[in-house]
């Protein structure tokens, strides 16, 4: 067998990958819904807006004003640096750290560590936060990563950080759809590269990327496929080692 061939118990992971984006296109867009969803938005925008951050420190710029805004969107005003380099920061950060999660969803030790991760993400927005809906929010996403623990020897986990990971692995499909539905007060960063780069416009940046985050999404997938080729009982097993619950 094909070392990236999915065995059997893979192939619903598969699936799942793609009902995940259908759904959390839904819920970004729909109004309403998309409140339901906002601690993982913070979680993702605030990921997003702290690859940007990064960058431009590293690349000798000041960071003048930051927002993480589940409605308005994620801004980082800079003043300095390197701008090309700092701009693509964001996608190029979301959907590296969105194919640690998918990969996550391939393996029930991997989804414990990474729900540590994901623990103190969800937390962290909540110092920029003041609404009370969000922050009730929070503590019910908070409650369900805790409780995921224990169902199913912790494979519950999996596909809590494989929502999580197809959330940021492709950001800049949302981010695009803010922009086109909802016209948020930040822009997407496709708008901000064709502000930087003119001669290409905003649809052309955002195709260019969405396909940057499909191909990586699919390495990333290819290789949990490979490196994670253990049945429940197996995974279990080896999950039982770390905090066994």
């Amino acid at each position: 067998m094909s070392p990236v061939a999915p065995t059997h118990d893979q192939v619903p992971v598969l699936y799942t990958i793609v009902v995940y984006a259908v759904v959390i296109f839904a819920f970004w867009n729909i109004p309403g819904a998309r409140t339901l969803i906002n601690p993982l938005k913070l979680f993702t925008i605030g990921w997003h807006e702290l690859c940007h951050i990064s960058l431009a420190i590293l690349t000798g710029g000041s960071v003048m004003k930051v927002c993480i805004d589940p409605d308005m969107g994620g801004a980082t005003i800079v003043a300095g640096g390197h701008p090309p380099t700092i701009l693509a920061a964001g996608y190029i950060g979301s959907t590296i750290f969105g194919g640690l999660f998918i990969m996550a969803g391939f393996d029930t030790l991997v989804s414990k560590i990474m729900s540590f991760v994901l623990g103190v993400g969800l937390v962290a927005p909540l110092a920029l936060v003041r609404n009370k809906l969000t922050i009730l929010l929070t503590v019910v996403y908070e409650g369900l990563l805790i409780g995921f623990w224990f169902i199913d020897h912790a494979q519950a986990l999996r596909w809590y950080c494989l929502f999580v990971g197809v959330m940021n692995a492709l950001y800049v499909v949302w981010d695009i759809a803010d922009d086109k539905y909802f016209r948020k007060a930040n822009d997407s960063d496709a708008t901000q590269w064709s502000l930087l780069y003119p001669r290409l416009g905003a649809h052309i940046w955002a195709t260019m990327w969405i396909i940057f985050e499909i191909a990586v999404l699919t390495g990333f997938v290819l290789v949990g496929i490979a490196a994670f080729k253990r049945t429940p009982d197996e995974m279990y097993a080896e999950a039982a080692q770390f905090l066994p619950t």
